[in-house]
């Protein structure tokens, strides 16, 4: 017979799929942290929702982040196995769960808890005041200009494919632009910016997330490339498909999709002999991060990213302050 406390899970997860209509893949992950959590109450001579307290529920969520370790026998811990070798040698009955994966148990497990509230099976919630943890801020990773360089010195002006390449990643990094918002682009979008004057910047018409317009410069390099582009390569490309507006082509002639331009980043890098991960994402990171080196005002920043809230945008001052730090120990006689 099934505990008060699993009639409950059992009644909850049915209103999120019934009356909430919450995806099939939530519902899974939700159930299976809350069996978890019915496991650990249990484990307690918990069963019943109201004996729940607000120590229990921040217990578990504890549990979760450091797992639990099967007794030792006889065996002494160096403390010099990672989690992946501890859990294969056998030694984790249930190792720690990333702080992603916590934070999702303890969103369960709140909505759990006032869910019962609501229903009223019970008259006070006892995860409340529980908070998920906060994940660790992951800064992202800005490329030097001396790899921007290498990245963009590769590309064969020889060939269609690689001035295509060129010019995209020219785009990608003079205007900070998205991936998905490069490859929407239209050839009318930027034919009538490519011939300005070499002593003028151009503003280019960039639709980003949520259908919201930005102007962001194009400048020298990024036209000269799109410009080399459109004259020797792009018709050679659009005459082994059908007709389309689309900017950039591959190789059949049709739109090129975000995955084909991510693989053209990827292998640009690997040629250059960038040994670390490269993403479009990562010269959209390099081209904020590179403005703010050089002066660039954080609101300035946020506007040519598109970001709604600068708050966003001051992340990258967080990678700046770190290349200023590294500068000055590597730089000044007093440094140490």
């Amino acid at each position: 017979m099934a505990s008060a406390l699993e009639s409950l899970i059992a009644a909850y997860l049915d209103h999120l799929a019934v009356e909430r209509g919450v995806s099939r893949h939530t519902t899974s992950a939700y159930r299976r942290d809350l069996r978890r959590y019915a496991a650990f109450l249990q484990a307690r001579g918990v069963t019943e929702p109201g004996e729940v307290t607000q120590a229990l529920v921040v217990e578990f969520a504890v549990s979760l982040s450091t797992g639990e370790r099967r007794p030792s026998e006889g065996r002494t811990d160096t403390g010099t196995e990672s989690e992946a070798e501890r859990s294969e040698n056998g030694e984790w009955l249930r190792p720690p769960l990333a702080s992603t994966s916590v934070a999702r148990a303890v969103v369960a497990v709140r909505s759990l808890h006032r869910f019962a509230v609501e229903e009223g099976t019970c008259s006070n919630d006892p995860a409340a005041e529980v908070q998920p943890p906060q994940p660790p801020r992951r800064l992202p990773k800005a490329l030097s200009l001396d790899q921007v360089q290498a990245i963009l010195e590769v590309p064969d002006r020889d060939s269609e494919l690689g001035l295509r390449d060129r010019a995209l990643l020219e785009l990608l990094y003079g205007t900070g632009a998205r991936v998905s918002e490069a490859v929407d682009l239209d050839v009318d979008d930027v034919s009538r910016l490519v011939g300005a004057p070499a002593d003028q910047t151009p503003g280019l018409r960039v639709l980003g997330k949520g259908s919201k317009e930005r102007i962001v410069p194009l400048g020298s390099y990024a036209r000269a490339a799109l410009s080399e582009y459109l004259v020797r390569a792009r018709p050679l490309l659009a005459g082994r498909g059908k007709a389309t507006p689309a900017l950039f082509l591959n190789a059949r002639g049709g739109r090129l999709s975000r995955q084909s331009a991510w693989s053209v980043l990827q292998s640009t890098a690997e040629r250059a002999g960038l040994k670390a991960h490269v993403s479009p994402h990562t010269l959209r990171h390099s081209y904020a991060t590179h403005l703010l080196d050089g002066g660039a005002d954080v609101r300035v920043v946020q506007e040519l990213l598109g970001h709604a809230s600068v708050t966003t945008t001051q992340i990258y001052t967080l990678v700046t302050v770190d290349h200023l730090r590294e500068v000055y120990l590597t730089s000044h006689p007093r440094a140490y």
